[in-house]
């Protein structure tokens, strides 16, 4: 059996190959090198089987030529890809201290400058030359000169600290494979973190992005695995009955129930006032039948903005997710738990209707062929960018498919929010095949079956 090595640096990958049990399926002698804080070890490391060996990743620090570089890398990215999410990426301020914002500003003209293929392809080398030299690469070396892994699963392609175990995995010549953990991060983000050997994806739909924004990657050399985040709502061990799920949110199950999915309140500022009017369509009878209404906050967000609407509203139902802010505010600092996935699952279950705005929650309820309903018009503050919402998040290409499908509602007005909230009430199984063939595009594999299927690609590639 061949030994792996797993590079978890923060929450996302935890909650994909902990919560989503690769590590389980792995089967013993693997190293997890990991960003946790040590008081969280335990906790995490508890939850997964015998046979796991726990290590932090050595303390990083990124000296100025190569946070340059790594900038430089990810404008050349944007400003070559140019996709609609990038051109609105690459515009934003950088913030920090005057000399972070002057490389910053350095960056963005050499990534101008750099925007092709191959001009990518040399400042990637120049920036790999550069980190190389780090001891920590050395330290990194020793480290897997010990354990001598298969091969090494890096669970977030974005990470930066990936880059020095890629490169002393790279002198010892171990293959590296990271997974890309969401479905826009290829179209809307800067440049991979490092030159891994092999990519692990959602879909021939991802691994066609792969080949069209990284012409360099061998289509050999990329992976369909579906994603494990997903993997919780086939497993039936997690499955509450109707009566139990509303006991534990405190709702009626013989009235129709909506749920309005938050985003964090950088992407979503409006959300406590889209929440606002949808709980006033209801109370008017705009939205008939007097379903209730459950806000769940997006898991980084602490949700106290919902405050003044959930006292203005007290029949208004909330969920808050049970995640661990080590860092409030940010993703990569918020560990996810069990119980809120078994939340989550059974969420996706028993809701009606899903309102969201732009969210990848119109996937998690199209997996259990739930309507959803997605928030375009503003009420007083336009997005990042002053943007209208319908002309901005919703045209980006992750979310393009959603809107060429169908497979959602789109509401651009109060008025509109109401009669298509009413249209799936009254009738679930609209747009039914669009969400069918939503779920098809964006996950190759059965859901349920992507943590075997990595682990499957972690065996092939070690042989």
């Amino acid at each position: 059996m061949p030994r792996y090595a797993v590079v978890l640096p923060d929450a996302i990958a935890i909650r994909n190959m902990v919560l989503g049990s690769v590590l389980d399926k792995l089967q013993g002698n693997t190293l997890v090198l990991h960003g946790l804080p040590e008081h969280k070890v335990e906790s995490v490391s508890s939850q997964v089987k015998s046979g796991v060996r726990w290590q932090p990743m050595a303390p990083y620090t990124e000296r100025p030529l190569a946070f340059g570089l790594r900038l430089s890398l990810a404008y050349a990215q944007m400003y070559w890809a140019d996709t609609c999410s990038m051109r609105f990426n690459r515009k934003r301020a950088v913030k920090g201290s005057w000399r972070t914002r002057a490389t910053a500003h350095t960056a963005r003209l050499v990534g101008q400058l750099a925007a092709s293929p191959s001009s990518i392809r040399m400042l990637e080398n120049a920036y790999c030359r550069s980190v190389g030299s780090f001891p920590e690469v050395q330290e990194y070396r020793k480290l897997l000169e010990q354990s001598r892994p298969g091969v090494i699963l890096f669970a977030n392609q974005r990470n930066a600290n990936s880059l020095p175990v890629v490169m002393a995995a790279r002198s010892l010549g171990i293959p590296t494979v990271t997974f890309v953990v969401s479905w826009d991060n290829l179209t809307s983000k800067g440049r991979i973190a490092a030159p891994f050997d092999h990519y692990l994806v959602w879909s021939d739909h991802m691994r066609r992005e792969l080949l069209k924004y990284y012409p360099h990657v061998s289509h050999s050399r990329i992976h369909i695995v579906g994603t494990p985040q997903f993997d919780c709502y086939a497993d039936e061990s997690l499955r509450w009955s109707r009566d139990e799920f509303f006991s534990r949110i405190g709702a009626d199950p013989n009235r129709k129930l909506i749920c309005y999915s938050g985003g964090d309140a950088d992407t979503s500022p409006e959300d406590q006032e889209h929440v606002r009017i949808l709980l006033e369509l209801v109370r008017s009878g705009r939205i008939k039948g007097n379903p209730q209404v459950l806000v769940r906050p997006c898991p980084v967000d602490p949700g106290t903005r919902y405050n003044e609407v959930r006292a203005e509203y007290p029949g208004m139902l909330y969920s808050q997710p049970k995640w661990d802010h080590l860092e409030p505010g940010n993703w990569s600092r918020c560990l996810p738990s069990k119980e809120d996935a078994q939340m989550l699952t059974n969420l996706t279950r028993y809701v009606d209707v899903n309102v969201n705005l732009a969210s990848t929650m119109t996937l998690d309820f199209a997996i259990h062929d739930k309507p959803v309903v997605n928030v375009a018009f503003d009420v007083g503050v336009s997005p990042p960018g002053d943007v209208p919402l319908w002309n901005h998040y919703y045209q980006w290409e992750h979310y393009a498919p959603v809107v060429k499908l169908g497979a959602a509602r789109f509401a651009k007005s109060a008025d509109e929010m109401a009669d298509q909230v009413n249209a799936y009430l009254e009738d679930p199984s609209l747009d039914r095949e669009a969400r069918r063939k939503l779920v098809d595009l964006q996950l190759g594999v059965p859901v349920g079956s992507s943590a075997s299927r990595i682990v499957e690609a972690l065996r092939r590639i070690a042989s």
